[in-house]
């Protein structure tokens, strides 16, 4: 089976970090819920109870879908010598329309699709923007069609 996450080293200690938390912590206050709504007597009209089965059963999925993320999930080497956007990379650019700058200097990491979440500044390597970003230089001047089916261009200003 190949793997079908690209996560940077970050993402999927998040990941971890979340699993960990959840067989834990969480589980634990779910047990404590459940016993807490049976000891309330008739389990037929508890709502303590099924609140409690329904969270129970959110928390065992979450933790079935990290665990397959986790197995088939491939962590992103960072290579800082080279020069051209990749995953794991931050990119400084001036976002251009009708050649109109209308953001400057907007700061983005491109991250795999998982990780992805444009008001941090992550974007994925699946968006339009990230696809046409990656494996350009600086200085350069890229042509994509934005989500919206706009065609803007980026001007690269910088990769760190």
């Amino acid at each position: 089976m190949e793997n079908n996450y690209q996560l940077t080293e970050a993402g999927f200690n998040k990941l971890q970090e979340e699993l960990e938390d959840l067989k834990g912590v969480k589980r634990k206050e779910n047990l404590e819920a459940l016993k807490e709504a049976r000891s309330q007597g008739d389990l037929s009209e508890n709502a303590d109870y099924d609140a409690a089965r329904d969270e129970q059963a959110r928390i065992e999925g979450r933790i079935k879908e990290i665990e397959n993320i986790l197995k088939h999930s491939e962590i992103i080497k960072e290579n800082s010598r080279t020069r051209t956007i990749a995953i794991g990379k931050t990119v400084i650019l001036n976002l251009i329309k009708d050649g109109n700058v209308i953001m400057k200097e907007k700061v983005y990491t491109i991250v795999g699709n998982l990780e992805a979440n444009p008001f941090q500044g992550k974007i994925s390597n699946e968006s339009p923007l990230g696809k046409a970003l990656i494996g350009n230089k600086k200085n350069k001047t890229i042509t994509f069609k934005a989500e919206s089916g706009q065609v803007m261009q980026a001007e690269i200003i910088d990769i760190k």
